[in-house]
């Protein structure tokens, strides 16, 4: 029998293990549909007890990280195909700058779509791979002066142009891919140790 005396007087049966409410107008055993409903809003909805709301929080940031950085590697490894293919198909080069900016273009192209690849199956970008590709984006502006590519006046007339430009995207975005993995690597190990 309840104590009708105190307000704050739980109304659970407390013989039933799973504590749901008594009375005559609820079923043994059966919970109510709206018991569960989350309602979008956060206004009157149940909290679930195991669910810390940090980590969804976590989670949505981590996801919109993943798509930004993805879309980061995509533009990388455009870029690296540009820089290949711009010495192969638009402009004549030395035989030194051909083989520098197919080779650099190339290997910028390859992890940029390996770094794609690993954040689309869920696995963690490589700080390394993005540290050398950050590092080839460098190569790229120093570059053109050392091999001796032509400096016109325009990005459509210039290797010399087309490269550096295309360094200093490249050292920029896989920098920032770079410093956004470390950063992330670094809140999950937190996370995993608190």
């Amino acid at each position: 029998m309840t104590d009708m005396s105190n307000s704050n007087d739980d109304d659970r049966d407390r013989d039933r293990p799973d504590g749901v409410e008594g009375g005559a107008d609820r079923d043994e055993g059966m919970r109510s549909p709206s018991d569960d409903v989350d309602s979008g809003t956060g206004v009157g909805d149940r909290d679930d007890p195991g669910r810390d709301r940090r980590d969804e929080t976590t989670r949505i940031a981590s996801e919109e990280r993943r798509r930004k950085i993805s879309v980061i590697s995509v533009i990388v490894a455009v870029i690296g195909a540009w820089v290949a293919l711009s010495v192969v198909v638009l402009y004549d080069v030395s035989s030194a700058a051909f083989w520098n900016n197919v080779l650099v273009g190339g290997v910028v192209f390859a992890a940029g779509v390996y770094n794609y690849y690993r954040l689309a199956n869920d696995i963690p970008l490589s700080v390394g791979v993005s540290g050398l590709v950050a590092l080839l984006g460098i190569w790229l502006i120093v570059a053109p002066a050392l091999l001796g590519m032509s400096a016109g006046l325009g990005l459509s007339e210039s290797p010399f142009w087309s490269t550096l430009a295309s360094g200093l995207l490249i050292a920029a975005l896989a920098g920032y891919n770079a410093y956004d993995a470390r950063e992330a690597r670094s809140v999950a190990t937190d996370s995993a140790r608190a």
